[in-house]
């Protein structure tokens, strides 16, 4: 009778062995199998959509085998993610992911599906992209600390646009409340093209945007950029100073993008995939592209990529929190 529970372990052993062969192989094989398919969790024509098509032409390229573009928009990035959360980790799916699916939604929309730090296997990060606290040509503000100034003396009568509730300008706009005490109302749009317009016709007084949307308005004189909200200038303003130098301690915010697969991919494709993007980043004409969109892009393992995601899920989580921050 005693046999029966060492054949169990037995057979158990003999089937972890064959599982642990079969995921070795599978590796080795990656990616002779079939086309990659890269999801961009939100719709095409975006900053999103055209950095995942350029990194997807090039890794093509570079593994010799064909990366699929896949847009899979809605609930701010959440719908994309939970579908690559869900896939099968054999390198075949990937993820583009932003600030937004894996840092700032796992707290601000409590009821998604996934995990954002166990359902999937940080790959790298692609780069940062600065928003800017801007203000229309026509408004007396022409510093940040004039912005601050009013806040505090005429509480939640000056207003501030953002492309939406939960995006990086909206939370952009909560820290900023957050670490100078100005009491800003909240002004929600459909996307910055409508904050912009607005801005500009003299609807709301202020708005966050990000660095390169931003610019063509800047360099026409319709709107004033006050601040960078990145620690570092950024090489689409290099004249415009950080909210830090501006007067704004702790002030640090950028939109960033990465790419991710499912939790339990190969380490060996996880690493494979990583130095591979890593030398196409590093191309003349690719990194170029990239500081065209705005990115600034410093090199990463995945695990200092993963590093690097537990601070900002922490960070945007207290950020939150302490905001009380809800989407209606």
């Amino acid at each position: 009778m005693k046999a029966f529970p060492l054949l169990r372990r037995t057979f158990a052993v003999l089937a972890l062995t064959t599982l642990g062969a079969a995921g070795a192989h599978a590796a080795d094989d990656w990616p002779k199998a079939k086309p990659i398919t890269l999801v961009v969790p939100f719709a095409a024509g975006g900053t999103s959509d055209i950095l995942g098509r350029l990194i997807a032409q090039e890794l093509g390229a570079s593994l010799s085998q064909t990366v699929l573009v896949e847009n899979k928009g809605g609930a701010g990035g959440v719908l994309g993610a939970d579908a690559v959360a869900r896939a099968k980790p054999d390198g075949y799916t990937l993820l583009l992911g932003t600030i937004a699916t894996h840092a700032i939604n796992p707290s601000l929309l409590p009821g998604i599906n996934y995990n954002a730090a166990k359902d999937f296997a940080p790959v790298i990060l692609l780069g940062s992209i600065s928003n800017v606290l801007l203000v229309g040509a026509s408004q007396p503000y022409k510093t940040v600390q004039d912005v601050v100034t009013a806040g505090k003396a005429n509480p939640d009568t000056i207003a501030f646009g953002s492309a939406g509730q939960g995006t990086s300008q909206h939370l952009s706009g909560e820290v900023f409340k957050q670490l100078t005490g100005a009491h800003l109302t909240h002004v929600p749009y459909r996307g910055s093209a409508p904050a912009i317009q607005d801005l500009i016709g003299g609807q709301i007084p202020s708005s966050f945007e990000t660095a390169l949307v931003a610019l063509p308005y800047v360099q026409s004189g319709k709107v004033r950029a006050l601040a960078v909200t990145s620690a570092k200038r950024t090489e689409v303003m290099p004249d415009v100073p950080t909210m830090q130098e501006a007067g704004v301690a702790g002030f640090d915010v950028s939109r960033w993008q990465a790419i991710y697969a499912p939790a339990n991919t190969p380490p060996a494709v996880v690493d494979r995939l990583n130095k591979a993007i890593a030398a196409i980043i590093a191309k003349p004409d690719v990194s170029g592209k990239m500081k065209g969109l705005g990115l600034a892009y410093t090199p990463n393992t995945p695990a200092e990529f993963t590093v690097f995601q537990t601070g900002e899920q922490a960070k945007w989580a207290k950020i939150i929190a302490d905001g009380n921050l809800r989407v209606q």
